[in-house]
């Protein structure tokens, strides 16, 4: 099982593996978890605070748990990260462009009429299509296109900030899953381009 790896990974390198023979893995792993995800948002959020600009969104949350859970899976490889996020940012903001709703209040403010449904689905519809083509596969960049379809985040600067934020949670992943030890990607791993079996 990877997950334990991580943690014995990082422990020798620390020099802590005295550690592993007083507490079991899975609860150093939750306590990896509970570091990182705390590090992620007061990060984002101390940089929110500095610059007066909303670095912290929700789509992040899921975006820290799959690079610090589950780091070498191709979802959590920088490249489907970055791609992800953008992908969805520019098919929220689309859809809301085609909707004309991209100067309307939030769906929480105004409430759910066909346009706001169509931008939603569209957004997800369109975000999901090209995350296959690009071969880009990032679960929370469906949280991100519909943060945006339903009018949470609008604002062209910030669509820009969640790209940059996501870019900050990036290098944080890189930086502490090779600080474990682990084979992390730079960009992302070279995937077996052999032609899929016909279903």
């Amino acid at each position: 099982m990877l997950e334990p790896e991580i943690i014995r990974s990082l422990l020798s390198r620390l020099r802590l593996t005295w550690l592993l023979k007083r507490f079991p893995e899975r609860p150093l792993w939750a306590l990896f978890m509970f570091v990182n995800g705390f590090v992620t948002i007061a990060l984002l959020a101390a940089v929110a605070m500095i610059s007066h600009t909303p670095f912290v969104f929700p789509s992040l949350g899921p975006t820290a748990i799959l690079l610090f859970m589950t780091p070498l899976s191709p979802t959590a490889s920088p490249r489907n990260t970055l791609y992800g996020h953008a992908i969805g940012i520019v098919c929220g903001y689309g859809s809301l462009l085609i909707t004309d709703l991209d100067k309307a209040s939030p769906a929480l403010v105004n409430g759910i009429d066909l346009r706001r449904i169509i931008a939603a689905a569209l957004s997800l519809a369109l975000t999901s299509g090209l995350l296959v083509l690009l071969r880009s596969a990032h679960p929370p960049a469906g949280a991100t296109t519909l943060i945006i379809s339903l009018g949470i985040v609008t604002k062209v600067f910030y669509l820009i900030v969640i790209e940059i934020a996501v870019a900050i949670l990036v290098l944080q992943g890189i930086l502490i899953n090779r600080a474990a030890g682990l084979d992390y990607p730079l960009w992302a791993k070279r995937i077996d381009e052999s032609p899929p079996r016909k279903l």
